[in-house]
């Protein structure tokens, strides 16, 4: 079998946002998972039933380590000799894209799923640039997983049009609609969790699932909802997710609001999020930006509509008065109002909610986004036969010797190292 390499800066990445895939594709190729944190990495190799190399990439500012690294995955690569190198995140798409260009990995992919220089400026923004045209120019292939962020990307000519899609109706994953269903969580699950929680019958709970750091909007979120409290003690909020001290940290007022209100319930980082959303009334995802945002989804396909700000991704999967309400991205005033809308009209409410489980099996089934990406490599692979570029690749099969690479445009995306904030 060919060999397949999936590479994500961290492996929650791996665990999270491709669950399933490596599975799926390890029937058609030989896949080994790359990524930092060897014992995560393991556990999800071993989950997946696939191999695994472990190559250390730090989110932060380790310019020398990411050299490193660079170095380690290029060796790896001419002694594996894959078929694909496909990538995610762009730490990881920088530095698996150049190695994978030097080592001449035939096919290089690299999907984009999210763009911090969307919310950079001046010379931030302008290193950011630079390093994902770069990350582009060395794949042979890239993909967006939003059409949002296909038209951002081209808009601002960074590829051009016949190097870059987007695959299915979006997303990187899709969303196992048999897993996430209302009808795996019992009665007896759901109100054990409310009254470890204190959630009574007659509050309305709003759910946030994400990493808690600002750009995902918590700040707003948290502000919105303490207002709100004015005109209705029955609700609450559920934040599901991990804080960050270091990478876009919260800010001291909305970190003390968290720890003393207590309409606020913060249940850190959970491995199900079911349960969760199965107590829930709302989903609420602020965020400045996104890729495709799988949370939305598995809300939806747990019959929770959604409140999402209105950028690419989110406003993909939620149609605004359908299955959800769309408000401005930084706006804590229109999100107020329209947690308040939604709380405070039931008729609305249920209209949202008998929508949200459809329009999610209808447009975002796991298999059949699987098959879209599957069916992609297997006519990148033809098209490379037809080509006849098989046969001479393997003739010449990964000639480079290490003493030949040229590392200047590694050195120049090193700066990347200083602004970039993955997910």
């Amino acid at each position: 079998m060919k060999k397949l390499i999936r590479v994500t800066t961290v492996p929650l990445s791996l665990d999270k946002l491709l669950d399933g895939q490596l599975s799926y594709m390890s029937n058609y190729f030989n896949v080994t998972a790359i990524s930092s944190d060897s014992d995560y990495l393991k556990q999800c190799a071993l989950k997946e039933n696939t191999g695994y190399y472990h190559l250390e990439m730090s989110r932060r500012i380790t310019p020398i380590k990411d050299l490193i690294s660079f170095i380690k995955l290029t060796k790896y690569l001419l002694r594996t000799k894959p078929l694909i190198v496909h990538s995610h995140t762009p730490k990881a798409g920088i530095i698996s894209m150049m190695a994978s260009k030097i080592a001449n990995v035939p096919l290089r992919l690299h999907t984009v799923g999210g763009l911090p220089l969307m919310e950079a400026s001046g010379i931030k923004q302008k290193i950011l640039i630079f390093v994902e045209k770069l990350t582009y120019k060395c794949a042979t292939n890239v993909y967006s997983n939003s059409a949002g962020m296909y038209d951002f990307i081209l808009e601002n000519n960074f590829i051009n049009k016949d190097k870059i899609k987007m695959l299915a109706n979006g997303s990187t994953n899709g969303i196992d609609t048999s897993y996430f269903s209302n009808s795996n969580i019992t009665e007896a699950t759901k109100e054990e969790l409310k009254d470890s929680l204190r959630i009574t019958k007659n509050d309305f709970v709003f759910v946030f699932v994400g990493r808690l750091v600002g750009d995902k909007g918590i700040n707003e979120l948290v502000l919105a909802f303490k207002k709100l409290l004015v005109y209705n003690t029955n609700i609450k909020l559920l934040l599901v997710g991990h804080q960050e001290d270091q990478l876009d940290p919260l800010s001291e007022a909305t970190l003390n609001e968290i720890n003393s209100n207590r309409k606020i319930l913060s249940v850190g980082y959970q491995n199900d999020i079911r349960p969760y959303l199965s107590i829930s009334n709302c989903l609420v995802l602020p965020s400045y930006r996104e890729g495709f945002p799988n949370v939305v989804m598995q809300a939806g396909a747990m019959d929770l509509p959604s409140i999402v700000t209105n950028i690419n991704g989110c406003n993909e999967i939620i149609i605004d008065n359908i299955n959800g309400l769309l408000v401005k991205s930084k706006n804590c005033y229109e999100l107020e109002k329209a947690m308040f809308k939604i709380f405070n009209n039931p008729l609305l409410y249920d209209k949202l909610k008998s929508s949200s489980r459809g329009l999610i099996t209808s447009r975002f089934e796991q298999k059949k986004v699987w098959k879209t990406i599957l069916d992609e490599y297997r006519e990148l692979e033809n098209d490379l036969i037809y080509n006849n570029e098989l046969k001479t690749i393997t003739k010449k099969y990964y000639p480079v010797n290490l003493r030949q690479i040229n590392f200047s445009n590694y050195l120049l995306s090193l700066l990347f190292l200083f602004f970039n904030s993955n997910k």
